[in-house]
């Protein structure tokens, strides 16, 4: 005597994942107050002035509006970093002489002085962070890291 009974399925078990924003959010905490530290004998404090810093260094001339825009944060997070930066000797404010309401933002011979051990912070940050990971590892996460940042973008209306 055959039976024809199909097999009981068991209920599928839901994986328990943390959230992806709990561990981006995480990760970016940490890494601002590690960074903190690191920069703090430069005098560049925390609130992320040392991602602005390396923004004008990368593209000076740079208006306070473009760096909003690029670094995805407020004008008054902005506005506080630039004055902090620019206390501090590493950034100055010319006026846009095609606006005169704004202003660009260039590096000072201290900043193009200290750009290279800046560089070399970072590097040294990025290489610890990573340590644990093969070069196909890392590959995959910044692939994988940029694709939700991409879906983050497009469900924050700018993708």
């Amino acid at each position: 005597m055959t039976t024809n009974k199909e097999p009981v399925k068991e209920p599928a078990r839901e994986t328990t994942r943390e959230p992806i924003g709990k561990l981006i959010s995480h990760l970016h905490r940490q890494n601002q107050k590690i960074l903190a530290k690191e920069l703090l004998p430069y005098g560049i404090g925390s609130g992320g002035q040392h991602s602005f810093l390396k923004l004008v260094l990368s593209h000076p001339g740079i208006t306070q509006d473009q760096m909003t825009s690029r670094i995805k944060c407020d004008k008054a997070t902005t506005t506080r970093s630039v004055k902090l930066l620019e206390a501090s000797g590493y950034i100055e404010r010319r006026t846009d002489p095609n606006d005169r309401r704004s202003f660009l933002l260039y590096p000072t011979p201290q900043a193009l002085d200290f750009a290279p051990v800046f560089q070399t912070l970072l590097d040294d940050f990025n290489r610890e962070l990573s340590m644990d990971l093969t070069g196909s590892e890392l590959d995959t996460l910044t692939d994988l890291l940029h694709k939700v940042t991409r879906n983050s973008d497009r469900m924050n209306g700018q993708g």
